[in-house]
């Protein structure tokens, strides 16, 4: 029984995932259907967290939108994401980045930046 369910989660995952970590800005691609149009809508703010895995697998974004947090959880595998574009690489020490909810203002965006000679 649990080889049927593992083929059938096998044909949903995405074969062209974007490689991100917890602490990168990214800007989260969309797909949105108003009536009979599609469009794209990007969402664009840092990853607080990553969880989950296979078919489960999902992450975390957030922004600050006219001075309010909006958090949005998006799953890796979904048919309505049509790319995930990473702007900028972040270096953190944690899995989840949960202290940037107390933040005001810039620091509540800001993670150090992977420079040139870390990896």
């Amino acid at each position: 029984m649990s080889t049927i369910i593992a083929k059938i989660d096998a044909e949903q995952l995405k074969k062209d995932v974007a490689i991100f970590n917890v602490g990168d800005s990214v800007k989260v691609h969309t797909r949105v259907i108003e009536g009979d149009k599609e469009r794209i809508q990007i969402f664009a703010g840092i990853i607080i967290s990553h969880k989950g895995a296979g078919l489960n697998e999902a992450f975390t974004v957030r922004k600050i939108s006219y001075g309010e947090g909006v958090e949005r959880v998006f799953p890796v595998h979904s048919p309505k994401i049509a790319k995930v574009e990473v702007t900028k690489q972040g270096r953190v020490r944690r899995a989840r980045l949960h202290y940037l909810r107390g933040r005001k203002g810039k620091q509540a965006m800001t993670v150090k930046e992977l420079g040139q000679n870390e990896a």
